[in-house]
């Protein structure tokens, strides 16, 4: 059974980083695309990276590009997100999502798999 589960999040000042960790059982992850998606209270959920099958292309959301990476362990079970330079507005509940497709893609709807998230707080 596919699962996915997120870890890393907490609290941290703007400026800071974190690494987030999408850790995969139960599926050959090199198969999927994998995405990491936030929702803020109040706010409709946003695509933020994604990784494709292979890792061979990798896209972000304007907002976190230049800030944001993503990356896939080299056993093909664990994809992170480096998180650097945290601004308040990055704070939301964190999710990777998986799915069975070749091509990036960051729109939520198009995914089928997810982790139960994990919070990210960038705050003073």
């Amino acid at each position: 059974q596919l699962q996915l589960v997120e870890s890393g999040g907490g609290l941290v000042q703007p400026g800071g980083s974190l690494r987030l960790s999408c850790a995969a059982s139960g599926f050959a992850l090199d198969r999927y695309v994998i995405g990491w998606f936030r929702q803020a209270p109040g706010r409709e959920r946003e695509g933020v990276s994604c990784i494709s099958r292979g890792a061979r292309t990798t896209d972000y959301a304007d907002s976190v590009k230049g800030r944001f990476t993503i990356s896939k362990d080299n056993a093909e079970t664990t994809v992170y997100l480096q998180m650097n330079s945290l601004k308040p507005e990055d704070t939301a509940v964190y999710y990777c999502a998986a799915e069975r497709r070749i091509f990036c893609d960051l729109n939520w709807s198009h995914f089928t798999s997810w982790g139960q998230g994990t919070r990210v707080t960038v705050s003073s």
